[in-house]
């Protein structure tokens, strides 16, 4: 039996004594195309973060592919924000896609052959290959996102989890980066996205998780997305879910 991607079992976490998230039962399966979404702070990013280990105060049970983070690190990838990410950091494409092995070589050994090749292969895949000698500061949201993603295709990864990955980016670098996402689920990735775009959800994903503070619901994005479940998370539908 194959184990779920993520499963979260009485997850509660706080920001400086505030509570953010309370209660969150949720199971999300592996080798689908997942996104997380609800209004303005609804704790979607908070609820990803807090399973990466990235939030101080959490409470409850987190599995990721069925064991604690700590023993599954390395099959794990995080793509954060785009904005989240220093863009005056003196380093070039090239050199964010290597840390995508760091955690296979650990970050004072030098990098091997195979390597190599896993970052190039990496950054043809996603489109930044003439982009590898360009620092990070100089690149566009878009050209930022997509050289963080292949820095987690660098890494292997069983399981990438992507927070707003759209963010400041074009149309069609969105939808080159869903088509890259979808095709990875098809090789058996886990990829599981904060997202906002609710028709693009109902669309284009497999799965959803739908946040107020807790999980509203969860499952096929046709029966998340109902009226029933909007009206409880945002107070009313959405425009773009109608």
């Amino acid at each position: 039996m194959t184990e779920p991607a993520l499963r979260l079992e009485g997850m509660s976490a706080s920001y400086g004594g505030r509570p953010v998230l309370t209660g969150v039962d949720v199971e999300i399966p592996a080798g689908v195309l997942s996104a997380v979404v609800g209004p303005n702070g609804a704790g979607k990013s908070t609820m990803v973060k807090a399973a990466l280990g990235l939030v101080p105060s959490v409470r409850g049970t987190v599995r990721w592919l069925g064991r604690p983070l700590r023993r599954v690190r390395k099959r794990v990838a995080y793509v954060p924000q785009s904005d989240a990410v220093a863009k005056d950091f003196p380093i070039t494409a090239v050199q964010v896609v290597e840390m995508g092995r760091y955690p296979h070589r650990g970050w004072l050994r030098r990098l091997t052959a195979e390597d190599d090749e896993c970052v190039a292969a990496a950054m043809q895949q996603v489109g930044v290959a003439e982009l590898a000698d360009r620092p990070i500061d100089e690149l566009s949201g878009g050209q930022r996102q997509r050289v963080f993603l292949a820095r987690a295709l660098a890494q292997r990864a069983d399981l990438i989890v992507l927070d707003e990955p759209f963010t400041a980016v074009d149309a069609r670098t969105e939808a080159a980066l869903l088509e890259i996402l979808t095709g990875l689920c098809r090789d058996g990735v886990s990829v599981i996205a904060v997202h906002h775009d609710l028709r693009d959800v109902r669309d284009r994903f497999d799965h959803a998780v739908l946040m107020a503070g807790t999980v509203v619901a969860a499952g096929a994005p046709a029966d998340v997305l109902t009226p029933e479940h909007l009206e409880r998370a945002y107070g009313m539908a959405p425009l773009a879910a109608r």
